[in-house]
């Protein structure tokens, strides 16, 4: 099933796959168009700390959306498997199921289909080059290669880090890492939060990650292609209901190659294969090849070619590289799940 760049392409295609798919998907879109309206203008910004905050007259007629989930409001409006497959995917990065998720989420969908999905031109590390170039120009200082290894307190207030063995003191600390982590800086009686706390959160999911060179152009994919030729469900309760890796892993593709032509060489095709995985999970190489084989397999099968023979780059990223690279607890790759229980106020503070 091909998504296309536009809401009315999209219904044509609902409609294709199902009678009336067009008019339920408009109805979707439109209660999610609402709630993304509600999340950006009304809550995201809010500090998390009270309830309160979560009282509007606006989130008060939504009530029943905090209750409800994503995987009831759409199997309520659709039959068909894929296309319940292709709105309920997007939700699994919030680190639950569908059926787990409050059906507020559905903005999700309206970001996907209404808003739609952007490259940056150049790649991914021109989203990071734009932020340090803006950094400088505002006169920040940026130090890489730096271990911060402990955030130093005296008398209740924190006074500096000490970085790769140095001591260094500042007038305040402000930390965008992994939470978790960031506490295990601190001295243990400034912690907010036991690891029996951490032990019983819901994490979203980890990811297996490869990054393939190919020395042709690869047919019968787009720059975004997911694989939905194996049960979702299956894979969804090996992630959240008993952590494994998937006997049947769904994977999605991505060849940023075939709209940037700075992806790759002329001739060469750049491709990104992700698996979503539970956090936690043992990780090695061999674990790691054995799941590249797997889909690379129904990928030369379901595309309709040989592609093996033509990779000339590749590299893996998993649950041990997000610890050693991003201090991410279990190895999480989106932070803590956007469960019900663990909404606004219910975060960690």
């Amino acid at each position: 099933i091909t998504i296309a760049d536009s809401l009315e392409k999209i219904k044509e295609t609902f409609e294709a796959h199902e009678e009336g798919g067009a008019a339920k998907l408009q109805k979707f879109i439109d209660g999610a168009l609402d709630n993304y309206n509600i999340a950006i203008k009304d809550l995201v910004y809010r500090p998390g700390i009270s309830p309160l905050e979560l009282v509007t007259p606006k989130t008060a007629m939504k009530l029943g959306q905090f209750f409800s989930t994503i995987a009831k409001d759409v199997r309520a409006s659709f039959n068909n498997p894929y296309l319940i497959a292709i709105l309920e995917f997007p939700v699994l990065f919030l680190g639950a199921k569908p059926s787990n998720t409050p059906a507020f989420y559905s903005f999700m969908n309206y970001a996907d289909f209404g808003l739609g999905t952007f490259h940056p031109k150049n790649g991914m590390y021109s989203v990071v080059q734009g932020m340090v170039d803006l950094a400088q120009e505002l006169g920040v200082t940026l130090k890489t290669e730096q271990n911060v290894e402990a955030i130093t307190v005296e008398k209740g207030k924190t006074t500096g880090l000490i970085v790769n063995g140095k001591k260094h003191r500042f007038d305040q600390v402000l930390s965008g890492a992994d939470y978790h982590h960031t506490e295990t800086l601190l001295p243990q009686n400034y912690r907010q939060y036991s690891e029996v706390y951490w032990a019983k959160k819901t994490f979203a999911p980890s990811s297996l990650l490869f990054y393939v060179g190919f020395d042709q152009p690869l047919k019968n994919v787009e720059h975004h292609t997911l694989f939905f030729d194996v049960p979702f469900e299956n894979h969804a309760a090996c992630i959240y209901d008993q952590p494994r890796w998937p006997e049947e892993p769904l994977f999605y593709a991505s060849f940023p190659s075939k709209t940037d032509g700075n992806a790759a060489p002329k001739g060469k095709e750049a491709g990104i294969f992700l698996i979503p995985l539970a956090v936690g999970i043992e990780d090695n190489e061999n674990i790691r090849e054995t799941y590249f084989d797997k889909i690379i397999n129904r990928f030369e099968y379901l595309t309709g070619q040989s592609v093996k023979k033509n990779i000339i780059f590749k590299e893996s990223f998993c649950l041990n590289d997000f610890i050693n690279d991003y201090n991410s607890y279990k190895g999480n790759a989106y932070g803590l799940a956007n469960t019900l229980m663990q909404t606004a106020f219910l975060r960690p503070k």
